[in-house]
């Protein structure tokens, strides 16, 4: 992702609890929370959902962001407490777009058709409303780079298991 919106002239603030080489590559900045809500145009989580990065973008944490900023969410459903972010993309204050590829409670939601059923999540249904939010059910990771690297992984992990290692190395966290 940094390498894209680089790609487009942005510069790079990030949050971390490490510096990735990479990034620091493309000249990112590395700053704590509330300074990277306040300068960024754009926010996209990148994020694994721990007990620390539950609700990490909330009502505290939406009043930070910059004046008309957009949030990309593309890692877990729970990092965003989705309450708090159709109250303040009502106001489109501080949090003016809303693109999301995972949902808190999207296990009833996604891989489904439910073009002909009504669904019970009002939350969701809420969002659904709003002009300024985009949501797509669970493909960030139907990338060409994203399947060749799960193909990668199954297979290593495939081959680690007939050679009798219990556990592989190269085992990655899906997002699917």
């Amino acid at each position: 992702m940094a390498h894209i919106v680089k790609g487009f002239g942005c510069r790079l603030v990030g949050y971390d609890t490490y510096n990735n080489p990479a990034c620091l590559a493309l000249d990112m900045k590395y700053v704590d929370l509330p300074s990277l809500l306040a300068e960024s145009d754009i926010v996209s989580l990148h994020c694994p959902l721990t007990p620390e990065t539950a609700h990490l973008i909330n009502c505290k944490t939406i009043a930070l962001m910059k004046r008309g900023s957009m949030l990309i969410n593309t890692a877990r459903g729970a990092l965003i407490d989705t309450r708090a972010a159709i109250d303040a993309l009502k106001t489109r204050d501080h949090l003016s777009y809303l693109g999301i590829d995972v949902y808190e409670e999207e296990g009833p939601l996604f891989f489904t058709d439910r073009s002909s059923t009504i669904i019970q999540d009002d939350v969701f249904e809420r969002l659904t409303t709003l002009p300024n939010v985009v949501i797509t059910g669970h493909q960030a990771f139907l990338t060409r780079e994203a399947l060749t690297h799960i193909a990668e992984t199954t297979l290593v992990n495939i081959s680690d298991f007939q050679l009798g290692q219990q556990k592989s190395d190269n085992l990655v966290a899906s997002n699917n």
